[in-house]
């Protein structure tokens, strides 16, 4: 069998070209809460590793929408966030009726790239769950190929966010 590009596949990563002039970072964390519920969790009463994903992506969501970018709105402009790189360390495990913060911030913006990092850790910050960097990138929605650079609104937002911080 022979492999077939999909039409709509994206390009490799390495065509992303770092745009110098937008190239910032934060030492702010954005907190959100969660709770392990019994559908999170194996039979063993222990959340499931993909869950974290979840949360992390639904914390990742609740800060943009935070600072005045809603997904609704980048859908509406023809563009969408795409995670193109992901690590993870599971330091210990969450159970069931456990509650945790999603602590994350955007650790770098580099022109198309913004590189965020994760940690889940308990309400108080007495156990350390998880640490994660996910690296997203602008893409046209449309076309599904890499922006050359952020919409002016996603733009002029985040870099607002990481001047407050």
């Amino acid at each position: 069998m022979s492999e077939q590009q999909h039409p709509s596949q994206l390009p490799s990563t390495d065509a992303i070209q770092p745009d110098n002039a937008l190239q910032a970072t934060t030492e702010n964390w954005f907190e959100y809460s969660v709770r392990a519920h019994p559908h999170h969790t194996d039979y063993a009463g222990i959340v499931w590793h993909g869950c974290y994903l979840t949360w992390m992506e639904e914390a990742r969501v609740e800060y943009l929408r935070s600072i005045g970018v809603d997904f609704s709105d980048l859908v509406a402009l023809g563009c969408d966030l795409p995670v193109i790189e992901l690590s993870v360390r599971y330091h210990r495990a969450l159970r069931m009726g456990e509650s945790a913060v999603v602590k994350t911030r955007m650790a770098d913006i580099q022109g198309v790239r913004i590189n965020w990092d994760y940690q889940i850790q308990s309400p108080k910050g007495e156990s350390l769950y998880l640490t994660a960097r996910v690296t997203l990138v602008a893409i046209d929605r449309e076309k599904g190929k890499i922006l050359r650079q952020l919409p002016s609104a996603v733009k002029d937002a985040l870099v607002m966010s990481l001047r407050s911080n």
